[in-house]
């Protein structure tokens, strides 16, 4: 059957900050451009999650008046606080300057995509939630020509359903790709177009993320407390975050670098146990848990970020990997990368007919922009955490403070998949069974966030291989995916005869890539579910 097209001078995969931030420039430069974005989510905002502390210093750019058009920027930072934890105790440290959040805001993010996107329409964008991009077009001569939304109502099988609808082919004469971290489709570009040649493997980290609503008497709005140290070991990178904003809602989350060695590892369970530390379940203690999430962060920085043009397209936002993990910010980098592209791209436009052709001006734009700047200045303070706790810490000081982020070395990332080590040579750790008040197990938490798939449709989490789950990762490295999935997705259970097999529960899947990512085998292939599935974050 053919299928319907439509046809647009740019396409955007990916309705989160850059994608949004790539439309409105466009627009604002060239208002006769036709623009269409496509969200895999129910909504805009529907998969997006985030700490959140925002810097507006890319919105500011993008749309200046923007207290006036009434973006939901209404908790402005307060007071910050750093500390390191022991098992009892909390030690204040000097917040380092790169930490410091005079001038920004508490917010949540899915709140604020919601009105970008309002923005975005305004100016004429389309913009299309539900609609999963599947499949990436060519040209015949090789360079990508716009995406293709997969079809609906396909059950288990494979076979149409009296539901069914096929996919629509957007066509385009430049397509953007912001789909987040570790893009479906962005990985098959890097392998079309070898554009990770000559840069560092991406590097991750998993946060879990839970929104709480406690007693007034314990909030203080715009409160940013940031913690290192316990419940992580000395060796495994992981902090967490606290944030106080509107309407006693408090944002707390941890997260895990995903270079960790250890197969017995949960980072869901590490966070689980973290909300027990004095410090933090005083604020918890009487309140109730509002929601919860999970998502992949690139953590790599400048040395991980791969060629970002194509013929055809560009690659921007998390999904190419601009996140400041000093920072702990990535959502104005985000956005400056989608203003950037735009900018290259009216640029293309401005010259002549650019279907097909590559943007280089943009990685020209990116190279001079405050943005090259701020990633150049905090690339070696991550790598420097591989060699453990202390010497991330102590490297972190040198750096910033006698360096000032400009030592004449760069250090490099190493694939996280490779770092697991084997089950037999790892501790094994007891963690505390949930008390469902202020500690819950996977499925409670799976359920407030809302997660949704039809069941009956082609399981989105591909083996490459069936056999690898028991043949090998269950020998080896007790299958880690029963741990590292903070959803329940993957379990071993027996069969009729008594034999283990990985049991994989799809409908739980909240879009983490975690799977995708620390499989030590990289057996797990994540693509995208029928549109519309996934988690439906409120407030988050």
């Amino acid at each position: 059957m053919t299928r319907e097209i439509m046809s647009y001078d740019v396409v955007i995969v990916g309705a989160g900050p850059s994608g949004l931030s790539t439309a409105i420039r466009l627009k604002q430069l060239r208002p006769d451009l036709s623009v269409c974005v496509i969200e895999k989510g129910s909504e805009v905002g529907a998969h997006l999650l985030s700490g959140a502390v925002f810097e507006p210093r890319a919105l500011n750019e993008l749309i200046p008046d923007w207290k006036d058009r009434g973006a939901p920027l209404t908790v402005p930072a307060r007071r910050d606080r750093f500390l390191f934890l022991t098992e009892r105790f909390a030690i204040p440290l000097p917040t380092p300057p790169q930490m410091h959040n005079r001038g920004n805001y508490i917010i949540s993010l899915g709140t604020f995509a919601k009105w970008l996107a309002q923005q975005a329409e305004g100016l004429g964008v389309e913009i299309y939630a539900g609609f999963a991009a599947a499949e990436i077009l060519y040209s015949a001569g090789g360079a990508v020509m716009g995406v293709a939304t997969g079809d609906m109502g396909v059950d288990k099988r494979g076979e149409k359903t009296a539901a069914y609808q096929q996919g629509i082919e957007l066509r385009a004469k430049q397509t953007v790709f912001a789909e987040g971290c570790r893009g479906s489709l962005t990985k098959v570009l890097f392998e079309k177009f070898n554009l990770r040649w000559g840069c560092d493997p991406q590097t991750y980290g998993i946060g879990i993320k839970e929104l709480w609503e406690i007693p007034a008497e314990k909030h203080e709005p715009g409160l940013i407390i940031h913690t290192v140290g316990w419940p992580m070991d000395a060796k495994t990178y992981g902090g967490s975050w606290v944030y106080h904003f509107e309407n006693n809602l408090v944002s707390i989350g941890y997260v895990v670098g995903l270079d960790y060695e250890n197969p017995h590892l949960s980072p869901f369970e590490e966070m689980q146990r973290f909300k027990l530390h004095p410090s933090i379940r005083k604020y918890l203690e009487g309140g109730r848990r509002v929601s919860y999430g999970a998502r992949a962060i690139s953590e790599g920085g400048l040395q991980s970020l791969p060629r970002l043009t194509f013929k055809g397209g560009v690659l921007v936002g998390d999904t190419a990997g601009f996140l400041n993990t000093p920072k702990i910010k990535g959502n104005h980098t985000a956005m400056k990368s989608g203003m950037l592209a735009a900018e290259a791209l009216v640029e293309m436009f401005r010259a002549g007919d650019p279907a097909g052709q590559e943007c280089m001006a943009y990685r020209q734009k990116f190279e001079s922009s405050w943005l090259r700047e701020e990633l150049f200045c905090a690339r070696n303070i991550r790598p420097g955490f591989h060699w453990g706790l202390w010497a991330g810490l102590l490297y972190a000081a040198v750096d910033t403070y006698l360096l000032r982020g400009r030592a004449p070395w760069t250090f490099r990332n190493h694939a996280d998949h490779d770092c697991l080590k084997k089950a037999a040579q790892m501790p094994k750790i007891n963690y505390p069974k949930p008390d469902g008040v202020l500690t819950f197990d996977r499925l409670s938490s799976v359920f407030v966030s809302n997660a949704n798939h039809e069941e009956d449709q082609p399981c989105h989490l591909q083996l490459k291989d069936p056999t690898v789950p028991v043949r090998i990762n269950l020998p080896l490295y007790d299958e880690p995916a029963q741990r590292y999935c903070p959803a329940a997705v993957y379990e071993i259970v027996q069969n009729e005869r008594g034999e283990p097999r990985l049991q994989i529960n799809a409908q739980n899947c909240v879009h983490c890539k975690t799977c995708d990512i620390k499989d030590p085998t990289q057996n797990i292939n994540w693509v995208v579910p029928q549109g519309g599935g996934g988690p439906n974050y409120s407030n988050m």
